[in-house]
């Protein structure tokens, strides 16, 4: 199952490059070819009717936790704003703006830059329902600001539906790349002597930071782009923090032996499975965070690693259990914060990271545990 016009992006793209291209070439088209991509087109994503279901969808108490720590960060910052990278169904949103609007803390702006016309559209009507007070000051952005500002970038899973390369460590213990290619009538990827600039130099950087070398038939993935994305987003910062919320793994753990098959992942109708090439731009496809690597990224763009722990420890540091009790106890809610929490869920698969800007205040996320030494 393939959306037919997309198929065609896929072939005209592969002639163009002599019958193929790397996978992350191929995974930016499945996923944001203009009108085209899983986030691109008009299919539902989030919720019963879609593929996933993100923190914000399970509980307001996410986002509540959330808008706390933004609290925090705005108070001492002038005229301090909130950046949100792909506002999914627009729920985040809304709970951050109503729970900093209880608390007198409003930011200037709620900015929200999003790639899916569908998607700003269905944020626009819900937020306009749930926000009408705030509605004139959320702003939909096609870029990145071009005037730094103060205030917020917040991300949660956005790194992880980045595109990624594929690499294998072969027989010889050299670096080879996955190339993407039409085979037999069907997309298939196979590996070969890397094609892609800094691909080789980049995983040969990996290895020395491991405990040890990755054995031959190693597979997995690497974001290539992460510096250069962490630097745009640093140049439209002038002073406050970016929070990043996603799934994955310092190095060590992210390339540990037990994971020689990588961790790409793709979603579709709540069905997780590793196959990138069914279901082309119809569903989600995903690689987990090396969060090792975005510290390293962010230490070259002169960005502060203010923080880093898992989503269990940073909602329990902004207050969850306190704002649960001021809730109508129930089962459902019961059910709502053991997924929110539990190790077996989100409460340890999901990592926190903050990078600051010109802001040296302690972050009260990380009050009860930070984990910056394992990285």
């Amino acid at each position: 199952m393939m959306n037919t016009a997309l198929y065609h992006t896929l072939q005209e793209t592969a002639a163009r490059n002599g019958g193929g291209m790397s996978f992350a070439e191929f995974m930016h088209l499945a996923l944001y070819a203009p009108g085209l991509g899983y986030y691109s087109a008009g299919l539902p994503k989030l919720g019963p009717q879609g593929d996933f279901i993100t923190a914000p969808e399970i509980s307001p108490l996410f986002s509540q936790c959330l808008a706390l720590q933004c609290q925090q960060i705005l108070s001492p910052l002038v005229d301090g704003c909130i950046l949100e990278l792909g506002a999914g169904s627009g729920k985040m949103a809304a709970e951050i703006i109503r729970t900093l609007s209880k608390h007198d803390a409003l930011p200037k702006y709620y900015y929200i830059l999003e790639v899916s016309a569908d998607l700003r559209q269905r944020q626009q009507v819900y937020l306009q329902a749930e926000c009408p007070d705030f509605f004139a000051n959320i702003l939909w952005l096609d870029r990145l600001p071009e005037k730094p500002f103060n205030g917020i970038i917040l991300g949660n899973e956005v790194i992880d539906a980045m595109p990624v390369h594929l690499f294998q460590i072969n027989d010889n213990h050299e670096v080879s790349e996955g190339y993407v290619s039409k085979i037999a009538n069907t997309w298939q990827c196979t590996f070969r002597t890397p094609f892609t600039p800094g691909l080789k130099e980049a995983v040969h950087q990996l290895q020395q930071r491991l405990p040890e070398p990755l054995s031959a038939g190693y597979t997995s993935e690497i974001n290539l782009r992460l510096e250069p994305w962490l630097a745009s987003l640093r140049d439209c910062l002038a002073q406050g923090v970016m929070i990043f919320l996603d799934y994955g793994f310092p190095s060590h753990e992210y390339y540990h032996p037990s994971r020689s098959m990588g961790t790409l992942m793709c979603h579709f109708r709540h069905r997780a499975h590793p196959q990138p090439f069914e279901n082309i731009g119809l569903q989600d496809i995903t690689a987990h965070v090396d969060f090792t690597a975005l510290a390293l990224a962010a230490q070259n763009c002169q960005l502060t690693i203010a923080g880093f722990t898992h989503q269990c420890a940073f909602l329990l540091s902004n207050g969850l259990l306190s704002l649960a009790e001021n809730m109508p106890q129930s089962y459902l809610l019961s059910q709502q914060v053991q997924q929110l929490i539990q190790t077996h869920e989100m409460g340890e698969l999901c990592k926190v990271m903050a990078l600051s800007s010109n802001f040296d205040e302690p972050l009260q996320g990380f009050t009860l545990l930070d984990h910056r030494y394992r990285l």
